[in-house]
């Protein structure tokens, strides 16, 4: 009996029941998933690289290369995780668009997930965006919506979800949700299990950055799951509040203006950024970043993006103080994604000269780290 039928007076009240099931819709639904998880089943695991420093110090340092991932960035572990998110939510449906906010590997990972699963893909960036990603993100089906005012990108994300009738993803909130933090290969447990026949096999740090905060939550939540003695230290750029929000408790902090350093550092405390997780914040000058991801590519033959050399920074200063302490340890920090992505940006001389940055006393510090074991910034 339909719920608008007239009942005959006395008698007992109708069931109410709305039955929204459709066989073709959940048959795309079950496919739309295998392909997800099929992806996954496909990729091996990440390498973990060893970081030269001298042996007799004690200390190790490794670097997860993340950009080893299909879409090339530690993103891709993030857009899985939140295309099977809003899948399993009935949020993602056929032929509807996923939106994004994001400053571009992980619009270039979900532009990927989308296609795979056959749906559109509208990216919301600001319009500082390198070029080759947005290539990216339109190699993989997606399009590109430029906004002149980093801040606005939530707002027009939002806007064209409610327009088309799609889905906007939100990373910013979601991130730290979507993973399964327990395990069920997630970065942390993929460290951990790398680490097992390293000489420290439990870090005393793990370095991370954050955009979402999606990835330090993950491995600092584990970290704490499995009650292993390792700290967490979130490394965080310039123009960016998370270092200002988690020092002075204040999840209102903002900041103005856009990260030079594409993929973190966000303007304002995003919900998927957890301060209680985590023990320790640095401050790293976007010329420290850039030195160390040259540094990087003169001593293992690797180029990566900013993020990247954000953490490394704060790594190598961990490794100094552990040094100067007389502690013996491993570190881990991540490489997030590759630097061919950035050519134009943290290799090119010109766009140092044009953004004012200085890298060469940052350069200094690193190499009298390696060559004495002291850390003397400026």
């Amino acid at each position: 009996m339909s719920t608008t039928e007239r009942q005959p007076p006395g008698a007992p009240a109708a069931t109410l029941d709305v039955d929204r099931s459709d066989a073709r819709h959940r048959a795309w639904l079950n496919e739309a998933v295998r392909k997800v998880q099929a992806d996954a089943a496909r990729s091996a695991d990440t390498h973990l690289l060893c970081f030269p420093l001298p042996e007799t110090w004690g200390v190790d340092l490794y670097l997860k290369d993340e950009s080893t991932h299909p879409t090339g960035s530690l993103k891709h572990r993030l857009a899985r995780s939140l295309f099977l998110y809003g899948l399993c939510n009935g949020w993602i449906r056929p032929g509807k668009p996923v939106i994004e906010a994001s400053s571009g590997s992980t619009a270039v990972s979900e532009a990927y997930f989308a296609q795979l699963i056959g749906v559109p893909f509208i990216a919301v960036m600001p319009r500082t965006t390198s070029p080759e990603k947005m290539r990216l993100i339109e190699f993989h089906g997606g399009r590109c919506h430029l906004v002149d005012d980093p801040r606005t990108v939530y707002e027009v994300s939002a806007a064209l979800a409610d327009e088309s009738g799609g889905h906007y993803m939100d990373q910013f909130t979601y991130a730290e949700r979507a993973t399964d933090w327990r395990g069920n290969n997630n970065i942390a447990e993929s460290v951990y299990e790398q680490l097992r026949m390293e000489r420290h096999p439990v870090p005393a740090w793990v370095v991370a950055t954050a955009g979402t905060g999606g990835t330090s939550a993950t491995i600092a939540r584990y970290v704490r799951y499995l009650q292993y003695d390792t700290r967490v230290c979130v490394a965080d750029p310039e123009n960016s509040c998370f270092f200002e929000g988690w020092t002075t408790g204040d999840e209102r902090a903002t900041s103005e203006g856009a990260s030079r350093i594409e993929g973190i550092g966000r303007p304002r405390m995003e919900p998927s950024f957890v301060p209680g997780a985590i023990d320790r914040m640095m401050k790293v000058p976007d010329a420290a970043a850039v030195a160390s991801v040259r540094a990087l590519e003169r001593l293992i033959g690797r180029k990566a993006g900013g993020s990247t050399g954000t953490g490394l920074w704060g790594a190598l200063k961990i490794v100094a103080e552990m040094v100067a302490a007389g502690r013996t340890g491993s570190v881990v920090t991540l490489i997030c994604d590759a630097g061919d992505r950035y050519l134009d940006k943290y290799y090119s001389d010109a766009w140092l000269a044009e953004q004012g940055l200085d890298i060469e006393p940052y350069t200094a510090t690193i190499e009298t780290l390696l060559a004495t074991g002291e850390w003397r910034s400026r």
